[in-house]
């Protein structure tokens, strides 16, 4: 058969990753990316972009591991490369602190991330609030230039990128064999998905060079994030909540909040307010499907569904959808070998 056709829907980190991956492990292919929109404007943009995973409720726990492993690997060799500074990504340090002692002091990935420890008494009088923390230094993606640095990449593989709104996925039919939903939270409207459901994070984007360190508080809603350039402060967890539009009083409460952690955030500059619904449900997506309409088959594999922990599996997430996109071909040809017959 002619080279097989794959579009992937969706030019978030997840959608560009998987894009990726297939053309690393299926180059006979012919890949095209089709999404409403590109970086800046996709809910990565917004992300922190920090390797600290989330939990899946309905995922095991050994294959979340191993998709925050091939993450870490992949971009640890990327921040140890020439490509660093283009790719944004860069190694950092800090902690993890909570109010009380923490069930699972030991994290699953707490051997993943480099250097993990608990605090010293003497760390901890940083935060008088706090009374148990962990150090440890993980990776940090920046965006927009990790996304633009994977459009680049993507595009030297001859790999097509287009700008369209995609309504219905058998309206790609005609013109692609295989079909890749990588639309986080447009997967809700698109597929139908009653399981998958938003997460609203509102975060500022400020300007204050000298902190070096991350910190996050246990509960996951407060943190300091450092990147290249700006620092990403948060934030909420909003389910449900599909406003788009910053809250004046929720920006107040993430400063006022993030300089109890850090008080020399009171002296950051030029504050950006940037808001994004994470793509939440019991466990990612990430399965082939077969749909049938009228006797025509469209094959579809589905990546999205990752919440707040997207770029911490993103890697991982997109090998495995493009070893179900390799399952598809194998598909297809045996049917074109038996139509020949």
């Amino acid at each position: 058969m002619a080279a097989p056709k794959v579009a992937v829907v969706g030019a978030g980190v997840i959608g560009l990753s998987t894009a990726l991956c297939i053309v690393e492990t299926c180059p006979s292919c012919s890949v095209t990316v089709l999404s409403e929109q590109f970086s800046p404007n996709t809910t990565s943009d917004v992300a922190a972009g920090m390797l600290i995973p989330h939990t899946y409720p309905g995922t095991p726990i050994h294959v979340q591991k191993q998709w925050f492993k091939e993450t870490f690997t992949y971009l640890f060799a990327i921040s140890n490369s020439a490509e660093a500074s283009e790719a944004g990504i860069h190694l950092v340090s800090g902690w993890q602190v909570f109010k009380n002692t923490p069930k699972e002091e030991l994290p699953f990935w707490s051997d993943v991330v480099l250097g993990f420890r608990p605090m010293s008494e003497a760390e901890l009088q940083k935060f008088p609030q706090h009374q148990f923390g962990q150090a440890f230094t993980t990776l940090k993606c920046d965006c927009p230039p990790y996304l633009l640095w994977l459009e680049k990449r993507l595009k030297a593989t001859g790999v097509q990128m287009y700008t369209r709104k995609v309504a219905d996925l058998w309206e790609l039919h005609s013109e692609y064999n295989i079909v890749v939903n990588c639309t986080g939270i447009g997967a809700h409207q698109l597929v139908g998905d009653k399981k998958l459901f938003p997460v609203r994070g509102q975060v500022l984007k400020v300007n204050a060079p000298w902190v070096k360190n991350f910190i996050r508080d246990g509960d996951g809603i407060t943190y300091i994030y450092p990147g290249i350039h700006r620092i990403t402060i948060g934030g909420t967890r909003e389910k449900e909540n599909w406003n788009l539009s910053p809250d004046p009083g929720t920006t107040k409460d993430i400063f006022d909040r993030c300089c109890s952690l850090e008080p020399s955030l009171q002296g950051a500059q030029d504050i950006k307010v940037k808001v994004g619904l994470r793509p939440s449900r019991q466990c990612v997506r990430l399965q082939r499907e077969v749909l049938s309409q009228g006797g025509v088959k469209l094959l579809v594999v589905h990546n999205y569904g990752h919440g707040a922990g997207g770029f911490s599996v993103h890697r991982g997430t997109a090998k495995e959808a493009a070893r179900l996109v390799r399952e598809c071909i194998a598909a297809l040809q045996g049917t074109s070998s038996r139509a020949k017959l």
